[in-house]
């Protein structure tokens, strides 16, 4: 059993009675060498810091600590704040099992810098960057949103006020807080385009308003988890769903928290991008042959702050589904079979959606077979819009889709 404490940056003094007797007590603590060095020498109490790389070195090294404690006390670890937000706490459960891992929490940063702003957590995003790419923060832009940005160290403020300026959101205003809670507290507050500070100290986050006096229409088209963005969101060479056809199809796939999807012949992965935008955790396998488009997949995915939850997979569909993880649902937009079908069941998580798309008579009647077969419903959906003729405006028709829809039964 491993006990986190978390601390903040005014140090033990501000641990509980009860986190301060776990500290003061441990026969061996664990922590980054800042923390460690927050607490008074304990007579008789091994220190040992993380090693580096950190998940790599970190099996080997409880090991070898529980081996050498186990006879005589017990095991500590110390960690930022929430130790479950963006902590070593989850690396721990990962690794032992929630039931090996007591967690005491003090006062997270991101809690601090609310209590800062006056923002209440209902109307509060909090985006980590600590480890990851800048680009992670886009997916959560939308005039009045309220971010607080955990971040690396004290370069990422002035990357995020470049990142939002060049993406329409300059008139953001940034509020960059450092050392919360600890005697070097300080902060910075400056809109994204006026932001001049290069660097700040490390052990910083940023709390972001965010305004787009300067977003075009098709930002503005674009933000929020609906599905149903327009095509010219996306970069495309003409084989991408709808936008209205699209929605239907994330309608009917129903993305959830944590779910995850095989887009097969993901095109420009416009329906795969949508479905991770849609809720927290969710996470693709876009699975297309094509090179070309298989690098558009990952510049949309970049585009739209789901990089990380988009995973691109070169290859024809039906031969790459033995190395992807179990669906919760899956998406056919090309290369549709009957062996394509019977295959995407079979691996299907009960409850499972499967949704696919037909444009050509051959595709239709695989559709139909496969109503025949399992059920569900088919929708042909025809989409008209107002263009112009000559000095008159008319309807112009789409090509129509016909959409096959089938949740897998329970066992």
């Amino acid at each position: 059993m491993i006990d986190v404490v978390g601390i903040g940056d005014g140090g033990e003094a501000e641990l509980s009675p009860r986190s301060r007797a776990l500290v003061m007590g441990a026969r061996t603590l664990l922590g980054g060498r800042r923390h460690l060095d927050m607490v008074p020498d304990v007579p008789g109490q091994t220190r040992r810091p993380w090693p580096s790389p950190l998940r790599e070195g970190l099996a080997a090294m409880l090991a070898e600590v529980h081996a050498a404690d186990a006879p005589i006390g017990h095991v500590v670890a110390l960690a930022s704040g929430d130790p479950l937000r963006s902590g070593i706490g989850t690396t721990l459960i990962d690794l032992l099992g929630a039931g090996a891992v007591r967690v005491h929490p003090g006062l997270s940063s991101e809690t601090l810098a609310r209590a800062r702003m006056g923002w209440s957590a209902e109307q509060t995003t909090v985006v980590t960057l600590v480890g990851r790419s800048p680009d992670g923060v886009r997916r959560h832009l939308a005039p009045g949103a309220h971010l607080v940005v955990l971040c690396s160290d004290g370069n990422t403020p002035g990357v995020l006020a470049r990142l939002l300026t060049q993406q329409g959101w300059g008139a953001s205003l940034m509020t960059a807080w450092w050392h919360l809670g600890g005697a070097a507290e300080g902060s910075l507050r400056a809109s994204a385009a006026g932001w001049s500070a290069e660097r700040t100290a490390d052990l910083v986050l940023v709390c972001v308003e965010v305004f787009a006096v300067s977003a075009s229409p098709l930002t503005a088209a674009a933000v929020g988890p609906a599905p149903g963005r327009p095509e010219a969101s996306f970069e495309h060479d003409g084989q991408i769903s709808k936008r209205d056809v699209r929605a239907s199809a994330l309608a009917h796939l129903r993305p959830t928290p944590g779910g995850h999807l095989w887009d097969l012949g993901a095109g420009s992965g416009a329906v795969g991008i949508e479905w991770a935008l849609a809720a927290p955790g969710a996470s693709v396998s876009a699975v297309e042959h094509n090179a070309a488009r298989a690098e558009r997949i990952r510049s949309n995915a970049r585009e739209f702050g789901v990089v990380s939850d988009v995973t691109v997979v070169e290859s024809a569909s039906i031969d790459a589904l033995a190395d992807l993880p179990d669906p919760d649902a899956v998406f056919v937009g090309g290369g549709l079979s009957p062996a394509l079908i019977d295959a995407v069941r079979s691996r299907l998580r009960p409850g499972g959606r499967l949704v696919a798309h037909a444009v050509t008579l051959s595709t239709e009647a695989l559709l139909v077979g496969a109503q025949e077969r399992f059920g569900g419903e088919l929708t042909r959906i025809s989409i008209e819009r107002a263009t112009s003729l000559g000095a008159q405006v008319s309807w112009t028709p789409s090509r129509a889709v016909v959409q096959w829809s089938s949740t897998k039964g329970m066992p």
